[in-house]
């Protein structure tokens, strides 16, 4: 596994409702504010062979030294309670498409074998910290044949338990609003809650990218089992 930082939380940027009123949020700061984040459905693509290589960096396999195809992403966030209260020992699972848009799945991968990246890990996962934090080495998402905004598919589990699966996408992509498992989650805060801004790490000499995207569980019948920090 190639060793990497984790970047500084960005806090979500204000949501603007309709009737042009701001509702001013940062994560964390008041535990009325926060909201679950939305489930989405997990899509056909889950890995139906997962790789040897499931560590938290998805940019390089095994020892390999050639990287993936793609713009770098170091994609952070925490997972918390309604309260705010962090998560840990959560285990987050990510996976999306290579740059040639071919997911690690044999429908997929199978058909499109001469287009698939092989330097691309394609899934990873993380086990949270007492402080709910998560972090990955991953590229930025591309569109996908039918699937007009780019996305990461996200998975929440703890103690064999599966708590949330999601998605996350760039916010402000003008394909979002062609998007039926974006507009399927209604109006603007929902939507607001499975967006996250892509940034340029201005200190980076080959163009990286940060994502800062916080999970929020919603409340289940055994919600105090949870191991919070």
């Amino acid at each position: 596994m190639s060793p990497f930082k984790s970047l500084p939380n960005v806090s979500r940027r204000s949501l603007l409702l309709a009737g042009g009123a701001a509702l001013f949020t940062t994560r964390g700061l008041f535990a009325e504010e926060l909201k679950a984040t939305p489930g989405l459905a997990e899509g056909p693509f889950y890995p139906d062979r997962l790789p040897l290589d499931q560590d938290n960096d998805l940019i390089t396999i095994g020892d390999g030294t050639t990287p993936a195809v793609g713009e770098i992403t170091n994609f952070n966030g925490r997972i918390l309670t309604l309260a705010g209260t962090p998560v840990r020992n959560a285990t987050i699972e990510i996976w999306q498409c290579d740059a040639n848009a071919v997911y690690l799945h044999t429908r997929d991968s199978g058909p499109k074998k001469s287009q698939q990246d092989v330097n691309f890990q394609g899934y990873g996962k993380f086990e949270t910290a007492s402080d709910g934090g998560y972090r990955f080495r991953t590229i930025k998402p591309v569109q996908y044949p039918g699937r007009p905004a780019p996305h990461i598919h996200i998975k929440v589990s703890q103690n064999g338990r599966e708590l949330l699966t999601t998605q996350c996408m760039i916010r402000g992509f003008e394909g979002n609003s062609r998007d039926g498992v974006f507009r399927s989650v209604g109006d603007l805060v929902p939507q607001a809650l499975i967006m996250a801004d892509w940034t340029k790490i201005p200190e980076s000499k080959i163009g990286e990218w940060s994502a800062n995207f916080e999970i929020v569980l919603g409340r289940t019948p055994d919600d105090r089992e949870l191991q919070e920090g």
